[in-house]
């Protein structure tokens, strides 16, 4: 597996970024890490080796970030607007400057450039959800592992535009119904899974509240719930990310 470091300074946040790409060539797919994780977290907890024969095959190149949660989301005794201010300064760095980087690097090896997919777990499923769900026109599919959908375990009842913005479920339930981004959504593959099991909890009851808010708009994601068993882990990641990726790559 072809292995590159990267180092760019972003405007947005007035700091150099780091991020790794794996892989010599495939469709990009995004990888955000769990609350508050590295760059290297993509190895450091072993998705590559789920991500392997896809890798190896040259159908995915995956690119992974940084995150800034101790700045925003995980910074609950901060500022809420601050915090959340910092948080559209990380999403424009990944929207405005990173996915031009991202297609770039990809479109060399692939000779094309096409939508890259956002995967995550945990706090990097609520980023890949967002990050979707905001951008439709960028993001060609979603994998979003035992995320929450809403901004209220992180902000509480605090709520205003940039929070809102970053609220998933609060958006998708005001949006109109002829919104050309229902249409744009049903075009593309989404999954979102969460366990029944251990430290789930909150997870399973804001990927519900997500999944009815898709019903009642007539989009067509797929929500996933599995066992009582399965627990907030990354050993059911590994499984959950093996069993869909196939689906995601629009294999089956």
């Amino acid at each position: 597996m072809e292995v590159r470091y990267f180092k760019t300074y972003s405007n947005c946040l007035g700091r150099d970024m780091e991020f790794k790409v794996y892989g010599h060539r495939g469709k990009p797919v995004l990888f955000i890490p769990c609350q508050a994780g590295r760059f290297f977290d993509f190895e450091n907890f072993h998705m590559d080796d789920v991500f392997r024969p896809w890798i190896d095959a040259g159908k995915i190149m995956v690119f992974s970030i940084d995150t800034i949660d101790g700045e925003t989301w995980a910074d609950k005794g901060g500022d809420p607007r601050r915090r959340i201010e910092r948080h559209e300064q990380w999403y424009h760095y990944i929207v405005d400057e990173f996915y031009a980087k991202m297609c770039d690097i990809a479109g060399e090896r692939n000779w094309f450039q096409q939508p890259a997919i956002p995967f995550g777990c945990s706090m990097g499923a609520m980023h890949a959800g967002n990050l979707f769900f905001r951008r439709p026109d960028l993001f060609d599919g979603v994998l979003a592992l035992s995320g929450i959908y809403d901004s209220r375990e992180s902000f509480g009842d605090y709520m205003d535009d940039l929070v809102y913005q970053n609220s998933p479920c609060d958006y998708l339930s005001n949006m109109p119904e002829d919104h050309p981004y229902i249409a744009m959504y049903n075009e593309r593959r989404a999954i979102f899974c969460v366990g029944q099991g251990a430290w789930e909890d909150q997870l399973r009851e804001s990927t519900a509240r997500l999944d009815r808010v898709l019903r009642a708009k007539g989009i067509h994601a797929w929500v996933d719930f599995w066992g009582y068993d399965v627990a907030h882990d990354w050993d059911w990641w590994y499984k959950q990310a093996a069993y869909y990726l196939p689906y995601i790559m629009g294999e089956r």
